[in-house]
């Protein structure tokens, strides 16, 4: 019987467009690292990242501006439970200032000369927010640990939301999307999901967040733990995972990291909330992780494991946990200085410099 879910066939139709990054162009940018009038490695990392964006693009030289975080917020229905000391208005009053360019991400951005989106998945309000693309699902998730934090076709929604909104802005010319987000408990869906695709006990993934007291972590970690043996999601069905156990930023995240994969766009993880959702994404189609860079290593104590399932290393190491795109961002200078050195260096044919043939 066909499937008659549109947010279900994007899905797939967006996996089944997905293909490996080009090893001929991997190839050909290894050979022009090793012909620039340096010791061959020395640039380290520098060398890695355009040598993935070869292979990312199809192409031996590559455009990577302009640059935009996508920045979805959501609140979560696992507030409810006492986990976090902030009050879950927060994310209404604040998630205006990331479209503002007041805020991190904004002050970042402006000094990167990149752009920001941000979108309002679910974020628990009604008013309209000044700035802020509304595609709301609705007010919150549900309180995963009184049952599922949304429904099936609520998760795949949230899919495609994030699918349809990484074609826009490519389509519009964006060379390289970041990731970003907000909403007060994040962190525990997050890890909540982790446990699930990893199959750890959330005292191995959960950390304190943003906003939760030292104090109040055992009581988190038991909510969490809680939540998993209610709801039991399916280890092997992402959609199921995250309609248990998620958040709609979260599904949204999954959805741009296929958009940008299926469309050889790089995406720059942020932290520990993008790799909750990069998991879901490796688990929907593992070819997605060769689009994915990572920023930085978060300091949530799960980040190691995550970025070690994504098979991802991170640059910088920060103590970082803010979120938003923070680290997305910083990361984007990277790419910039990467791609510069590699395209305007002067080669061993070029240069005085003899090559000693030490490759």
């Amino acid at each position: 019987m066909k499937n008659t879910d549109p947010n279900r066939n994007l899905l797939n139709s967006t996996i089944s467009r997905i293909k490996p990054v080009s090893q001929e162009y991997i190839s050909i940018a290894k050979d022009r690292q090793n012909n620039l009038a340096k010791p061959p490695g020395s640039l380290g990392k520098l060398e890695d990242i355009s040598i993935s964006l070869a292979g990312i693009y199809r192409s031996e030289f590559f455009q990577t501006n302009p640059k935009i975080v996508i920045a979805y917020g959501g609140d979560h229905g696992i507030y409810e439970e006492g986990i976090s000391k902030q009050p879950q208005e927060v994310t209404a009053l604040h998630f205006p200032n990331y479209a503002k360019g007041t805020c991190s991400i904004g002050i970042l951005s402006k000094l990167q000369g990149s752009d920001v989106l941000a979108v309002d998945m679910g974020i628990n309000t009604d008013q309209a927010l000044e700035g802020v693309l509304n595609k709301k699902i609705r007010k919150s998730t549900s309180n995963f640990a009184k049952g599922p934090a949304m429904t099936r076709e609520e998760a795949l929604l949230s899919i495609a939301t994030g699918i349809e909104l990484a074609e826009e802005y490519i389509e519009k010319g964006y060379k390289v999307i970041g990731l970003g987000e907000m909403g007060i408990c994040n962190t525990s869906p997050s890890s909540a999901i982790i446990s699930v695709i990893s199959q750890k006990d959330p005292r191995e993934v959960t950390g304190l967040g943003a906003g939760t007291l030292p104090c109040g972590l055992e009581h988190k970690i038991d909510t969490i733990r809680k939540g998993i043996e209610l709801n039991r999601p399916d280890k092997n069905d992402p959609v199921d995972i995250l309609a248990k156990v998620g958040g709609f930023e979260i599904g949204a995240i999954t959805g741009t990291i296929l958009g940008c994969a299926a469309n050889s766009i790089p995406v720059v993880l942020d932290g520990f909330i993008s790799y909750a959702g990069a998991l879901l994404a490796k688990e929907l189609c593992p070819q997605s992780t060769q689009y994915m860079m990572a920023s930085h290593k978060s300091a949530e104590p799960a980040s190691a494991l995550s970025l070690e399932m994504l098979d991802l290393k991170a640059p910088l190491d920060m103590d970082m946990r803010l979120g938003e795109g923070s680290g997305a961002v910083l990361f984007f200078n990277l790419i910039e200085a990467a791609n510069h050195i590699y395209t305007n260096m002067m080669t061993f044919d070029s240069s005085p410099v003899p090559d000693t043939g030490i490759r």
